[in-house]
């Protein structure tokens, strides 16, 4: 999957890592994180400048798929996932049921933060039009959703956003790959009100 014929790790000279370097040390740094890396933790460790590592990233992301893997990119961290093709295969393999589905007021919620991200509680139940409190411990509990920050105002309210769970839940890379809405289509979840019409057509798991 990876190539063999860079040479030496500091083939440009004088110590410095080449992109070809750097390409296969942040994926081998990558393989061995228990979680999201932040970027600039990467370039710390290889003691290079953070443009470096994102133009080495298009290597990785190209030796990653042809490996069944993938680059996932989100809040200014990374990580390696299995890439959607083969999740199907690999729950099986793990015995996990990963592909349960969601109800269609967390789809709806779930929707209307991905595409709106940082809302608060407030700003979700404006437009949908129903409380949502439960639905957002649900997506939260499932680690869809967590709070992002706080809103500087009366009460300090939660800001929501999505995760690196949401992002392998619907085998995205990052949030960029999320399908554009209609120039004239309605904000998700406008005008709906109860949680059984919710969510139709929007995001699907």
């Amino acid at each position: 999957m990876f190539p063999s014929d860079v040479g030496s790790p500091f083939s440009c000279g004088e110590g410095k890592l080449d992109t070809p370097s750097i390409a296969r040390t942040t994926a081998a740094l990558l393989f061995i994180a228990e979680g999201p890396v932040p970027v600039e933790q990467l370039a710390k460790v290889m003691e290079v400048g953070v443009p470096q590592v994102e133009e080495a990233l298009t290597q990785v992301e190209a030796w990653l798929a042809g490996g069944g893997l993938a680059l996932q990119r989100h809040g200014g961290k990374l990580q390696v996932v299995t890439a959607a093709d083969v999740a199907p295969q690999v729950e099986r393999f793990l015995g996990l049921d990963l592909s349960s589905r969601l109800s269609p007021a967390a789809l709806e919620v779930l929707a209307i933060i991905a595409y709106r991200q940082p809302i608060t509680r407030a700003e979700i139940e404006a437009l949908r039009g129903v409380n949502s409190d439960g639905v957002l411990r649900t997506l939260t509990s499932k680690g869809l959703v967590g709070e992002v920050g706080r809103l500087e105002q009366a009460g300090r309210p939660i800001l929501y956003g999505t995760t690196f769970e949401f992002l392998q839940y619907f085998g995205l890379r990052q949030l960029q790959d999320l399908p554009p809405l209609p120039v004239k289509a309605s904000p998700p979840g406008q005008g709906l009100a109860t949680d059984e019409d919710a969510g139709k057509g929007v995001l699907k798991g």
